[in-house]
Formats: structure tokens, sequence, C-alpha cells
């Protein structure tokens, strides 16, 4: 079991390293590796009232980073982390060339967290319930 647990931790640093490198990447990284044109910003899904790529890149790392960690402490310590990552992150868009600030990229961001937070409290309580 914490063999798989270490693998998972490999996979949410990279995970982790990866989004913080598109963040501080002037312009998007994607777009030059997908369209080799670093001014186009790759959209999976339509925005709704927040931004659609910033809710899934925060759902993805604030999951593996649930499933990497096993004590409440760590588990406490990593939400508090994500949750400060999502808004430091966007607030470097204030001074790095070709990014803007927008309040619905902060709200993406902070969702994907409290989104994995809430399924992940509803499976733990069906399951002692279900028990």
């Amino acid at each position: 079991m914490l063999n798989i647990l270490s693998k998972f931790k490999i996979i949410f640093y990279f995970c982790n390293i990866s989004l913080i490198i598109e963040y501080l990447f002037p312009g998007s990284l994607l777009g030059c590796i997908l369209y080799n044109d670093c001014r186009i910003q790759p959209q999976f899904t339509r925005d709704f009232i927040i931004s659609s790529n910033h809710f899934y890149g925060f759902f993805i790392l604030t999951f593996v980073g649930l499933i990497s960690y096993n004590s409440y402490k760590q588990k406490k310590f990593l939400l508090l982390y994500l949750l400060c990552l999502a808004i430091i992150l966007e607030l470097f868009h204030l001074i790095i060339p070709n990014r803007d600030f927008e309040y619905p990229d902060v709200l993406g961001n902070i969702f994907g967290v409290i989104v994995v937070l809430l399924l992940n409290y509803f499976i733990r309580n069906y399951v002692k319930f279900k028990n």
C-alpha cells in the first residue's frame, strides 16, 4: 500500500510543478506546444461563471493530492497549501507579461479544490454509513 501511495506522491509532485510552470510562463505554454503559438490559450470546454481550464487543473491536482496522503494533518496542510496556491498563482498574473489577472480564474482554482473536498466528504460519509 505504501508503494502505491509513493507513486501517487510522485504524480502529485509532477502535476504540482507542471501547473506552477504553466501559470508562471509568460503566455500559454500549452498554446506553444499544441498550436505553435504562445498567444493562443487552448479551451477544453466553455467557461461559465468560472474558468473551466483552471477548475480542471486544480480539480486534478487536489484529487491526486488527497489520494497521495494518509493522515488528517497532512491532508489539512495540503488543502491549505492548494487554496493559497490557487490565489497566489493568479496574483502573479498581475506582473507576468502576456498574462491577465481575472476573478473567474481565481474562482475556477478555488472551486476545483472545493469540489474535490465535497466529493471526498460525501464518499467518506457514505462508506461509513453503508458499513
